[in-house]
């Protein structure tokens, strides 16, 4: 390799500097609304980011929405020699969904699903997440080959185009040997669809050429007997090193070539715009056993022989993975206890049948039963105890991450090795690890295939230690592709972090016919150069993503992008790690003196105002973070009217007579006026207020004015203390509610079915769980009438001794995160229902379909299942939309801010079309739901108590 000195993201910046032509401009604004153009400081900060180590800052972002427009742009680009990179859900490792040119972004419309044969196959677009495709097919007992850790954030155009695998996938159930059919646009924006005869036809005609090529180089290869048992022998392995060059060995016909090409091609070869799998079988039972044996080799000594037995799974840990977890919550005492040379294996075996079932676990066992073995858990197919056993390996790059030094980033490496040498294979990475002193390097794998993935921290910050990276780096290409002949990426894909190694691995044949592939599918070198394969023997150690200190609170995100799915905001503006890119980017120019004013200008809507705040991305988040408690923190700071809020806190029952007095207005107004024009008319006002003033929609509550219940004898029955929250005490229906009863009165309806005695605590319009006030940063008075509210709970429940309930689940989660009143038994009304309720009530389904929104204080509260089983016992049918996890109302920001509650529930009135109402858990959220979706939401008391008769005693 020739010598060239690595170069800095800013020093790159500057030399790709050169804007783009404006012919290329001018003409993407004929096709694309300027709403999903981007060229600002701050969009192609956020999109410059995946989940690997590189960053590269695009001159523009361009969302798209259907494959005309993916069409025309690449017609263009072609045209005007403009490089593109296509971006899924950019959870890539390896630096394949970045670009310094134009980066082009999967919009919403890209969801679609074609489910065949009772689930034998399914055609997929290439935005659907790959969860959510097995999701579609779990009725089917079916579903998609490829199982990547990141199967709930990744999409299924990133898992085609990396050709993804995972634990279970092995190699033979990957996209490449389950491919059925593919839809792709070429570089010139030719489109092909294998199942329409018409579209081969044409593609006969037009690129004649193209096919009798990829024949050709089809023959030519399968004639050179060494070239063709090579890449035979590569494919034996996991290998997604290169392009997939078995594609020329494994088929004649040149669109089979074509379509296997694109499998892995990392976006380098075509835009694929829908893929067709063969789905196979997922079989329901499952057992998992966690063997630990005295030492590496012993250990990879039974690989080879589980090799041949029916597993579905073989997980290797070696000490340093399990010594990073043993310290969590949860892991099991004996992981502590185990020898300095100890490596263990998770193996799971599934099955059709319980029967089937015990007799592979009986052959499994038999087979490993003559090896020394220290620590043993037999197989178990009890679900607590197989998530304790799988928690040791999912767990483990979390803790590396969790505990790298602040401004390091962590890496993953997957490469594999011949299973047959696997134990040396492991025994001469660790000693890299310690030759080039990456003590914190841990080492766990898919066993079965050889596959192996080492986790350290890097740092980039200095020419040393980016040094010792590319030492390393070059030690473990020649251990892994020259000394064993394996693959330097199993299943992460070779992006720019191995594009420079690629004929290393492959030879100067196999790579030289790579680069006939690329420069036959992509002749003008458009589609994502340098990835894949690159001339540039350094791109594997130029534009090093920085990740300076920004905060404590998200300093260890590592940018995977799990958190994204999950997040209201995203695509109206920024996704909870692009927030944390751009703090992080704020700070690092604040400290070295430069001007962040117009930056933070723009976080302030981009990254505050917009976030809800619900914590959501912190369930999804590998390492815990909750990036809502980053911007909370924010508002503190700027959270200036604290006279003010200090005064609402201390009249909080005047505030209340206010709030209900401005809807005695709203409602006032409408009867006057009538909705449409009061709708049309608040809408202008809250234009010029700039959104200071809540537009009128027909979902807006009515006033509830303050009720008082009359006590009944208590007649021995058990008691309950109902807390009703301010926004049930405040809001009413809406007037187009055919619910016309309050919150209030109907939980209290309930509650007395069931039998109980309902207890209110005193001077119930002052109190409040502080909510409202910690949303904004004002943590002292929501401290204070928090606590203010847990001393009156505690009065009014005779010391704890009365469960309470609460009638909106954010209102329960506030008062039960970091109680320090274990006496206080608090219940949402998920939890309250399910353990009280049920058993005194007599259940009617209805058939009419109910829609269930479930809210993120519900999910944080872990009570989602529930809800949806309560629902069910009420309903026939039963719909929970696809794809909203967050409604973005956010206590007040669907009056405040309702770009947001529209954005996050876009897609919610098709998703409900055909249901006769909603039923949720917080009196706000079901505001907003109600105006997005055309349907009344209500909260689950009004249809538990429509759908039950107390219970006869026998």
């Amino acid at each position: 390799m020739r010598t060239q000195h690595p170069l800095t993201v800013q020093a790159t910046a500057q030399l790709n500097s050169v804007s783009l032509p404006a012919a290329f401009l001018h003409a993407a604004e004929q096709l694309i609304p300027a709403n999903r153009r981007f060229d600002d400081p701050t969009s192609t900060l956020a999109f410059g980011t995946d989940a690997s180590f590189y960053r590269l800052i695009p001159k523009l972002v361009i969302r798209v929405e259907s494959e005309d427009e993916v069409v025309a742009l690449l017609k263009l680009a072609h045209r005007e020699h403009v490089p593109v990179t296509f971006r899924a859900a950019g959870t890539s490792l390896s630096g394949q969904a970045i670009s310094d040119s134009v980066l082009i972004v999967l919009g919403d419309n890209w969801n679609s699903r074609e489910i065949r044969n009772h689930g034998a196959q399914i055609r997929l677009q290439p935005g659907v997440i790959g969860a959510q495709a097995n999701a579609w097919l779990a009725p089917y007992g079916r579903k998609i080959g490829p199982d990547p850790a990141s199967i709930n954030a990744c999409k299924i155009g990133g898992i085609v185009a990396n050709n993804s695998s995972g634990m279970c996938c092995g190699t033979a159930q990957n996209t490449y040997f389950t491919l059925a059919g593919m839809r792709l646009v070429l570089a010139d924006g030719t489109r092909i669809d294998t199942e329409d005869p018409a579209s081969l036809t044409a593609l006969r005609t037009s690129h004649s050429t193209l096919l009798d090529e990829l024949a050709r180089l089809g023959r030519e290869t399968r004639a050179n007997t060494a070239l063709a048992e090579r890449i035979r022998h590569k494919y034996r392995l996991k290998n997604t090193t290169g392009l997939s060059l078995n594609a020329l060995i494994d088929f004649d016909e040149p669109v089979d070539i074509l379509t296997h090409l694109l499998v892995g091609s990392e976006g380098t070869l075509g835009f694929i715009s829908a893929v067709t799998y063969d789905t196979v079988p997922e079989h329901l039972h499952k057992a998992s056993a966690f063997i630990v044996f005295p030492d590496v080799e012993t250990c990879c000594l039974a690989v080879t022989v589980l090799k041949q037995q029916p597993v579905s799974a073989v997980e290797l840990l070696d000490r340093r993975s399990m010594r990073s977890v043993q310290e969590k919550p949860g892991m099991p005492a004996f992981v502590r206890e185990l020898s300095a040379g100890a490596c263990a294996l998770l193996i799971e075996s599934r099955a059709a049948s319980a029967a089937l079932l015990q007799e592979q676990l009986g052959h499994i066992t038999a087979s490993i039963a003559a090896f020394p073995v220290e620590k043993q858990v037999d197989f178990t197919t009890d679900p607590a105890a197989n998530a304790q056993l799988w928690a040791i390996r999912k767990d483990t790059f979390p803790a590396v991450g969790a505990v790298r030094p602040t401004g390091t980033t962590v890496i993953i490496e997957d490469v594999t090795f011949p299973v047959e040498q696997l134990a040396f294979g492991v025994r001469r990475l660790i000693e890299l690890f310690e030759r080039h002193c990456y003590d914190e390097a841990i080492l766990f794998g898919h066993a079965l295939e050889g596959n192996l993935h080492f986790v350290f921290t890097q740092g980039f910050n200095n020419p040393a230690e980016i040094a010792r990276y590319q030492a390393f780096m070059e030690d473990v290409t020649q251990l892994v592709a020259v000394e064993f002949g394996g693959s330097l990426k199993a299943e992460h894909g070779t992006g720019r972090n191995m594009a420079p190694f690629v004929e290393l691995e492959w030879g100067s044949d196999a790579y030289r016919l790579m680069w006939q592939l690329k420069r036959l599918l992509d002749p003008t070198g458009i589609l994502n150069p340098d990835v894949v394969l690159s001339d540039d023997p350094h791109i594997h150690l130029k534009n090093l993503k920085p990740m300076p200190a920004a905060d404590a609170i998200v300093d260890k995100c590592i940018e995977c992008g799990f958190c994204e799915p999950v997040c209201p905001s995203k695509g109206l503006t920024l996704s909870p790690r692009q927030r944390i890119v751009m703090w992080r980017d704020i700070q690092a120019k604040k400290r070295q003196g430069l001007d962040t004013q117009a930056l933070e200008h723009d976080y302030q809507y981009q990254g505050i105002d917009t976030c809800a705040a619900t914590g959501l991305c912190a369930q999804r988040c590998p390492v815990g973070i909750n990036t809502g408690e980053l911007v909370k923190k924010l508002r503190a700071q700027n959270a200036h009217n604290l006279r003010t809020a200090n005064w609402l806190a201390d009249h909080f029952s005047t505030a209340l007579k206010g709030a209900r007095m401005t809807l005695h207005v709203a409602n006032g107004a409408r009867m006057l006026l009538g909705a449409p024009r009061l709708n049309q008319w608040s809408a202008r006002l809250s234009q010029l207020s700039k959104g200071r003033i809540p537009a009128w929609t027909a979902a807006m509550p009515q006033p509830q004015d303050t009720l008082r219940f009359t006590p009944q004898p208590a007649m021995d029955r058990p008691r309950v203390v109902y807390l009703a929250a301010c926004v049930s005490r405040a809001m009413g229906p809406a007037a187009s509610d055919r619910e016309q009863m309050s919150l209030q009165e109907k939980t209290h309806a309930l509650l007395t079915k069931a039998g109980f005695e309902v207890i209110y605590p005193e001077n119930q319009d002052s109190l409040c769980c502080g909510q409202p006030f910690a949303s904004k940063g004002y943590n002292a008075p929501a401290e204070r009438k928090r606590q203010e509210l847990i001393d009156a709970l505690m009065h009014a429940s005779r010391g704890g001794l009365d469960p309470i309930y609460c009638d909106t689940s954010p209102c329960t989660l506030r008062l039960v995160q970091d109680l320090n009143e274990p006496r206080l038994d608090l219940y949402d009304p998920v939890r309250f229902i399910r353990s009280h309720l049920v058993d005194k009530l007599t259940f009617h389904p209805q058939d009419t379909p109910i829609a269930v929104h479930v809210t993120c204080s519900t999910q944080h509260l872990g009570e989602s299942q529930a809800l949806i089983d309560l629902v069910r016992r009420c309903s026939t049918q039963v719909v929970v939309p696809e794809g909203i996890h967050c409604c973005g109302f956010a206590g007040d920001k669907g009056f405040t801010t309702p770009q947001l509650n529209a954005h996050a529930l876009r897609s919610l009135k098709d998703a409900v079309q055909y249901c006769d109402e909603g039923i949720s858990t917080s009196r706000t959220c079901e505001i907003g739901l109600s105006q997005h979706s055309g349907l009344d939401y209500h909260g689950l008391v009004y249809l538990v108590d429509r759908v039950t008769t107390a219970l006869t005693a026998p």
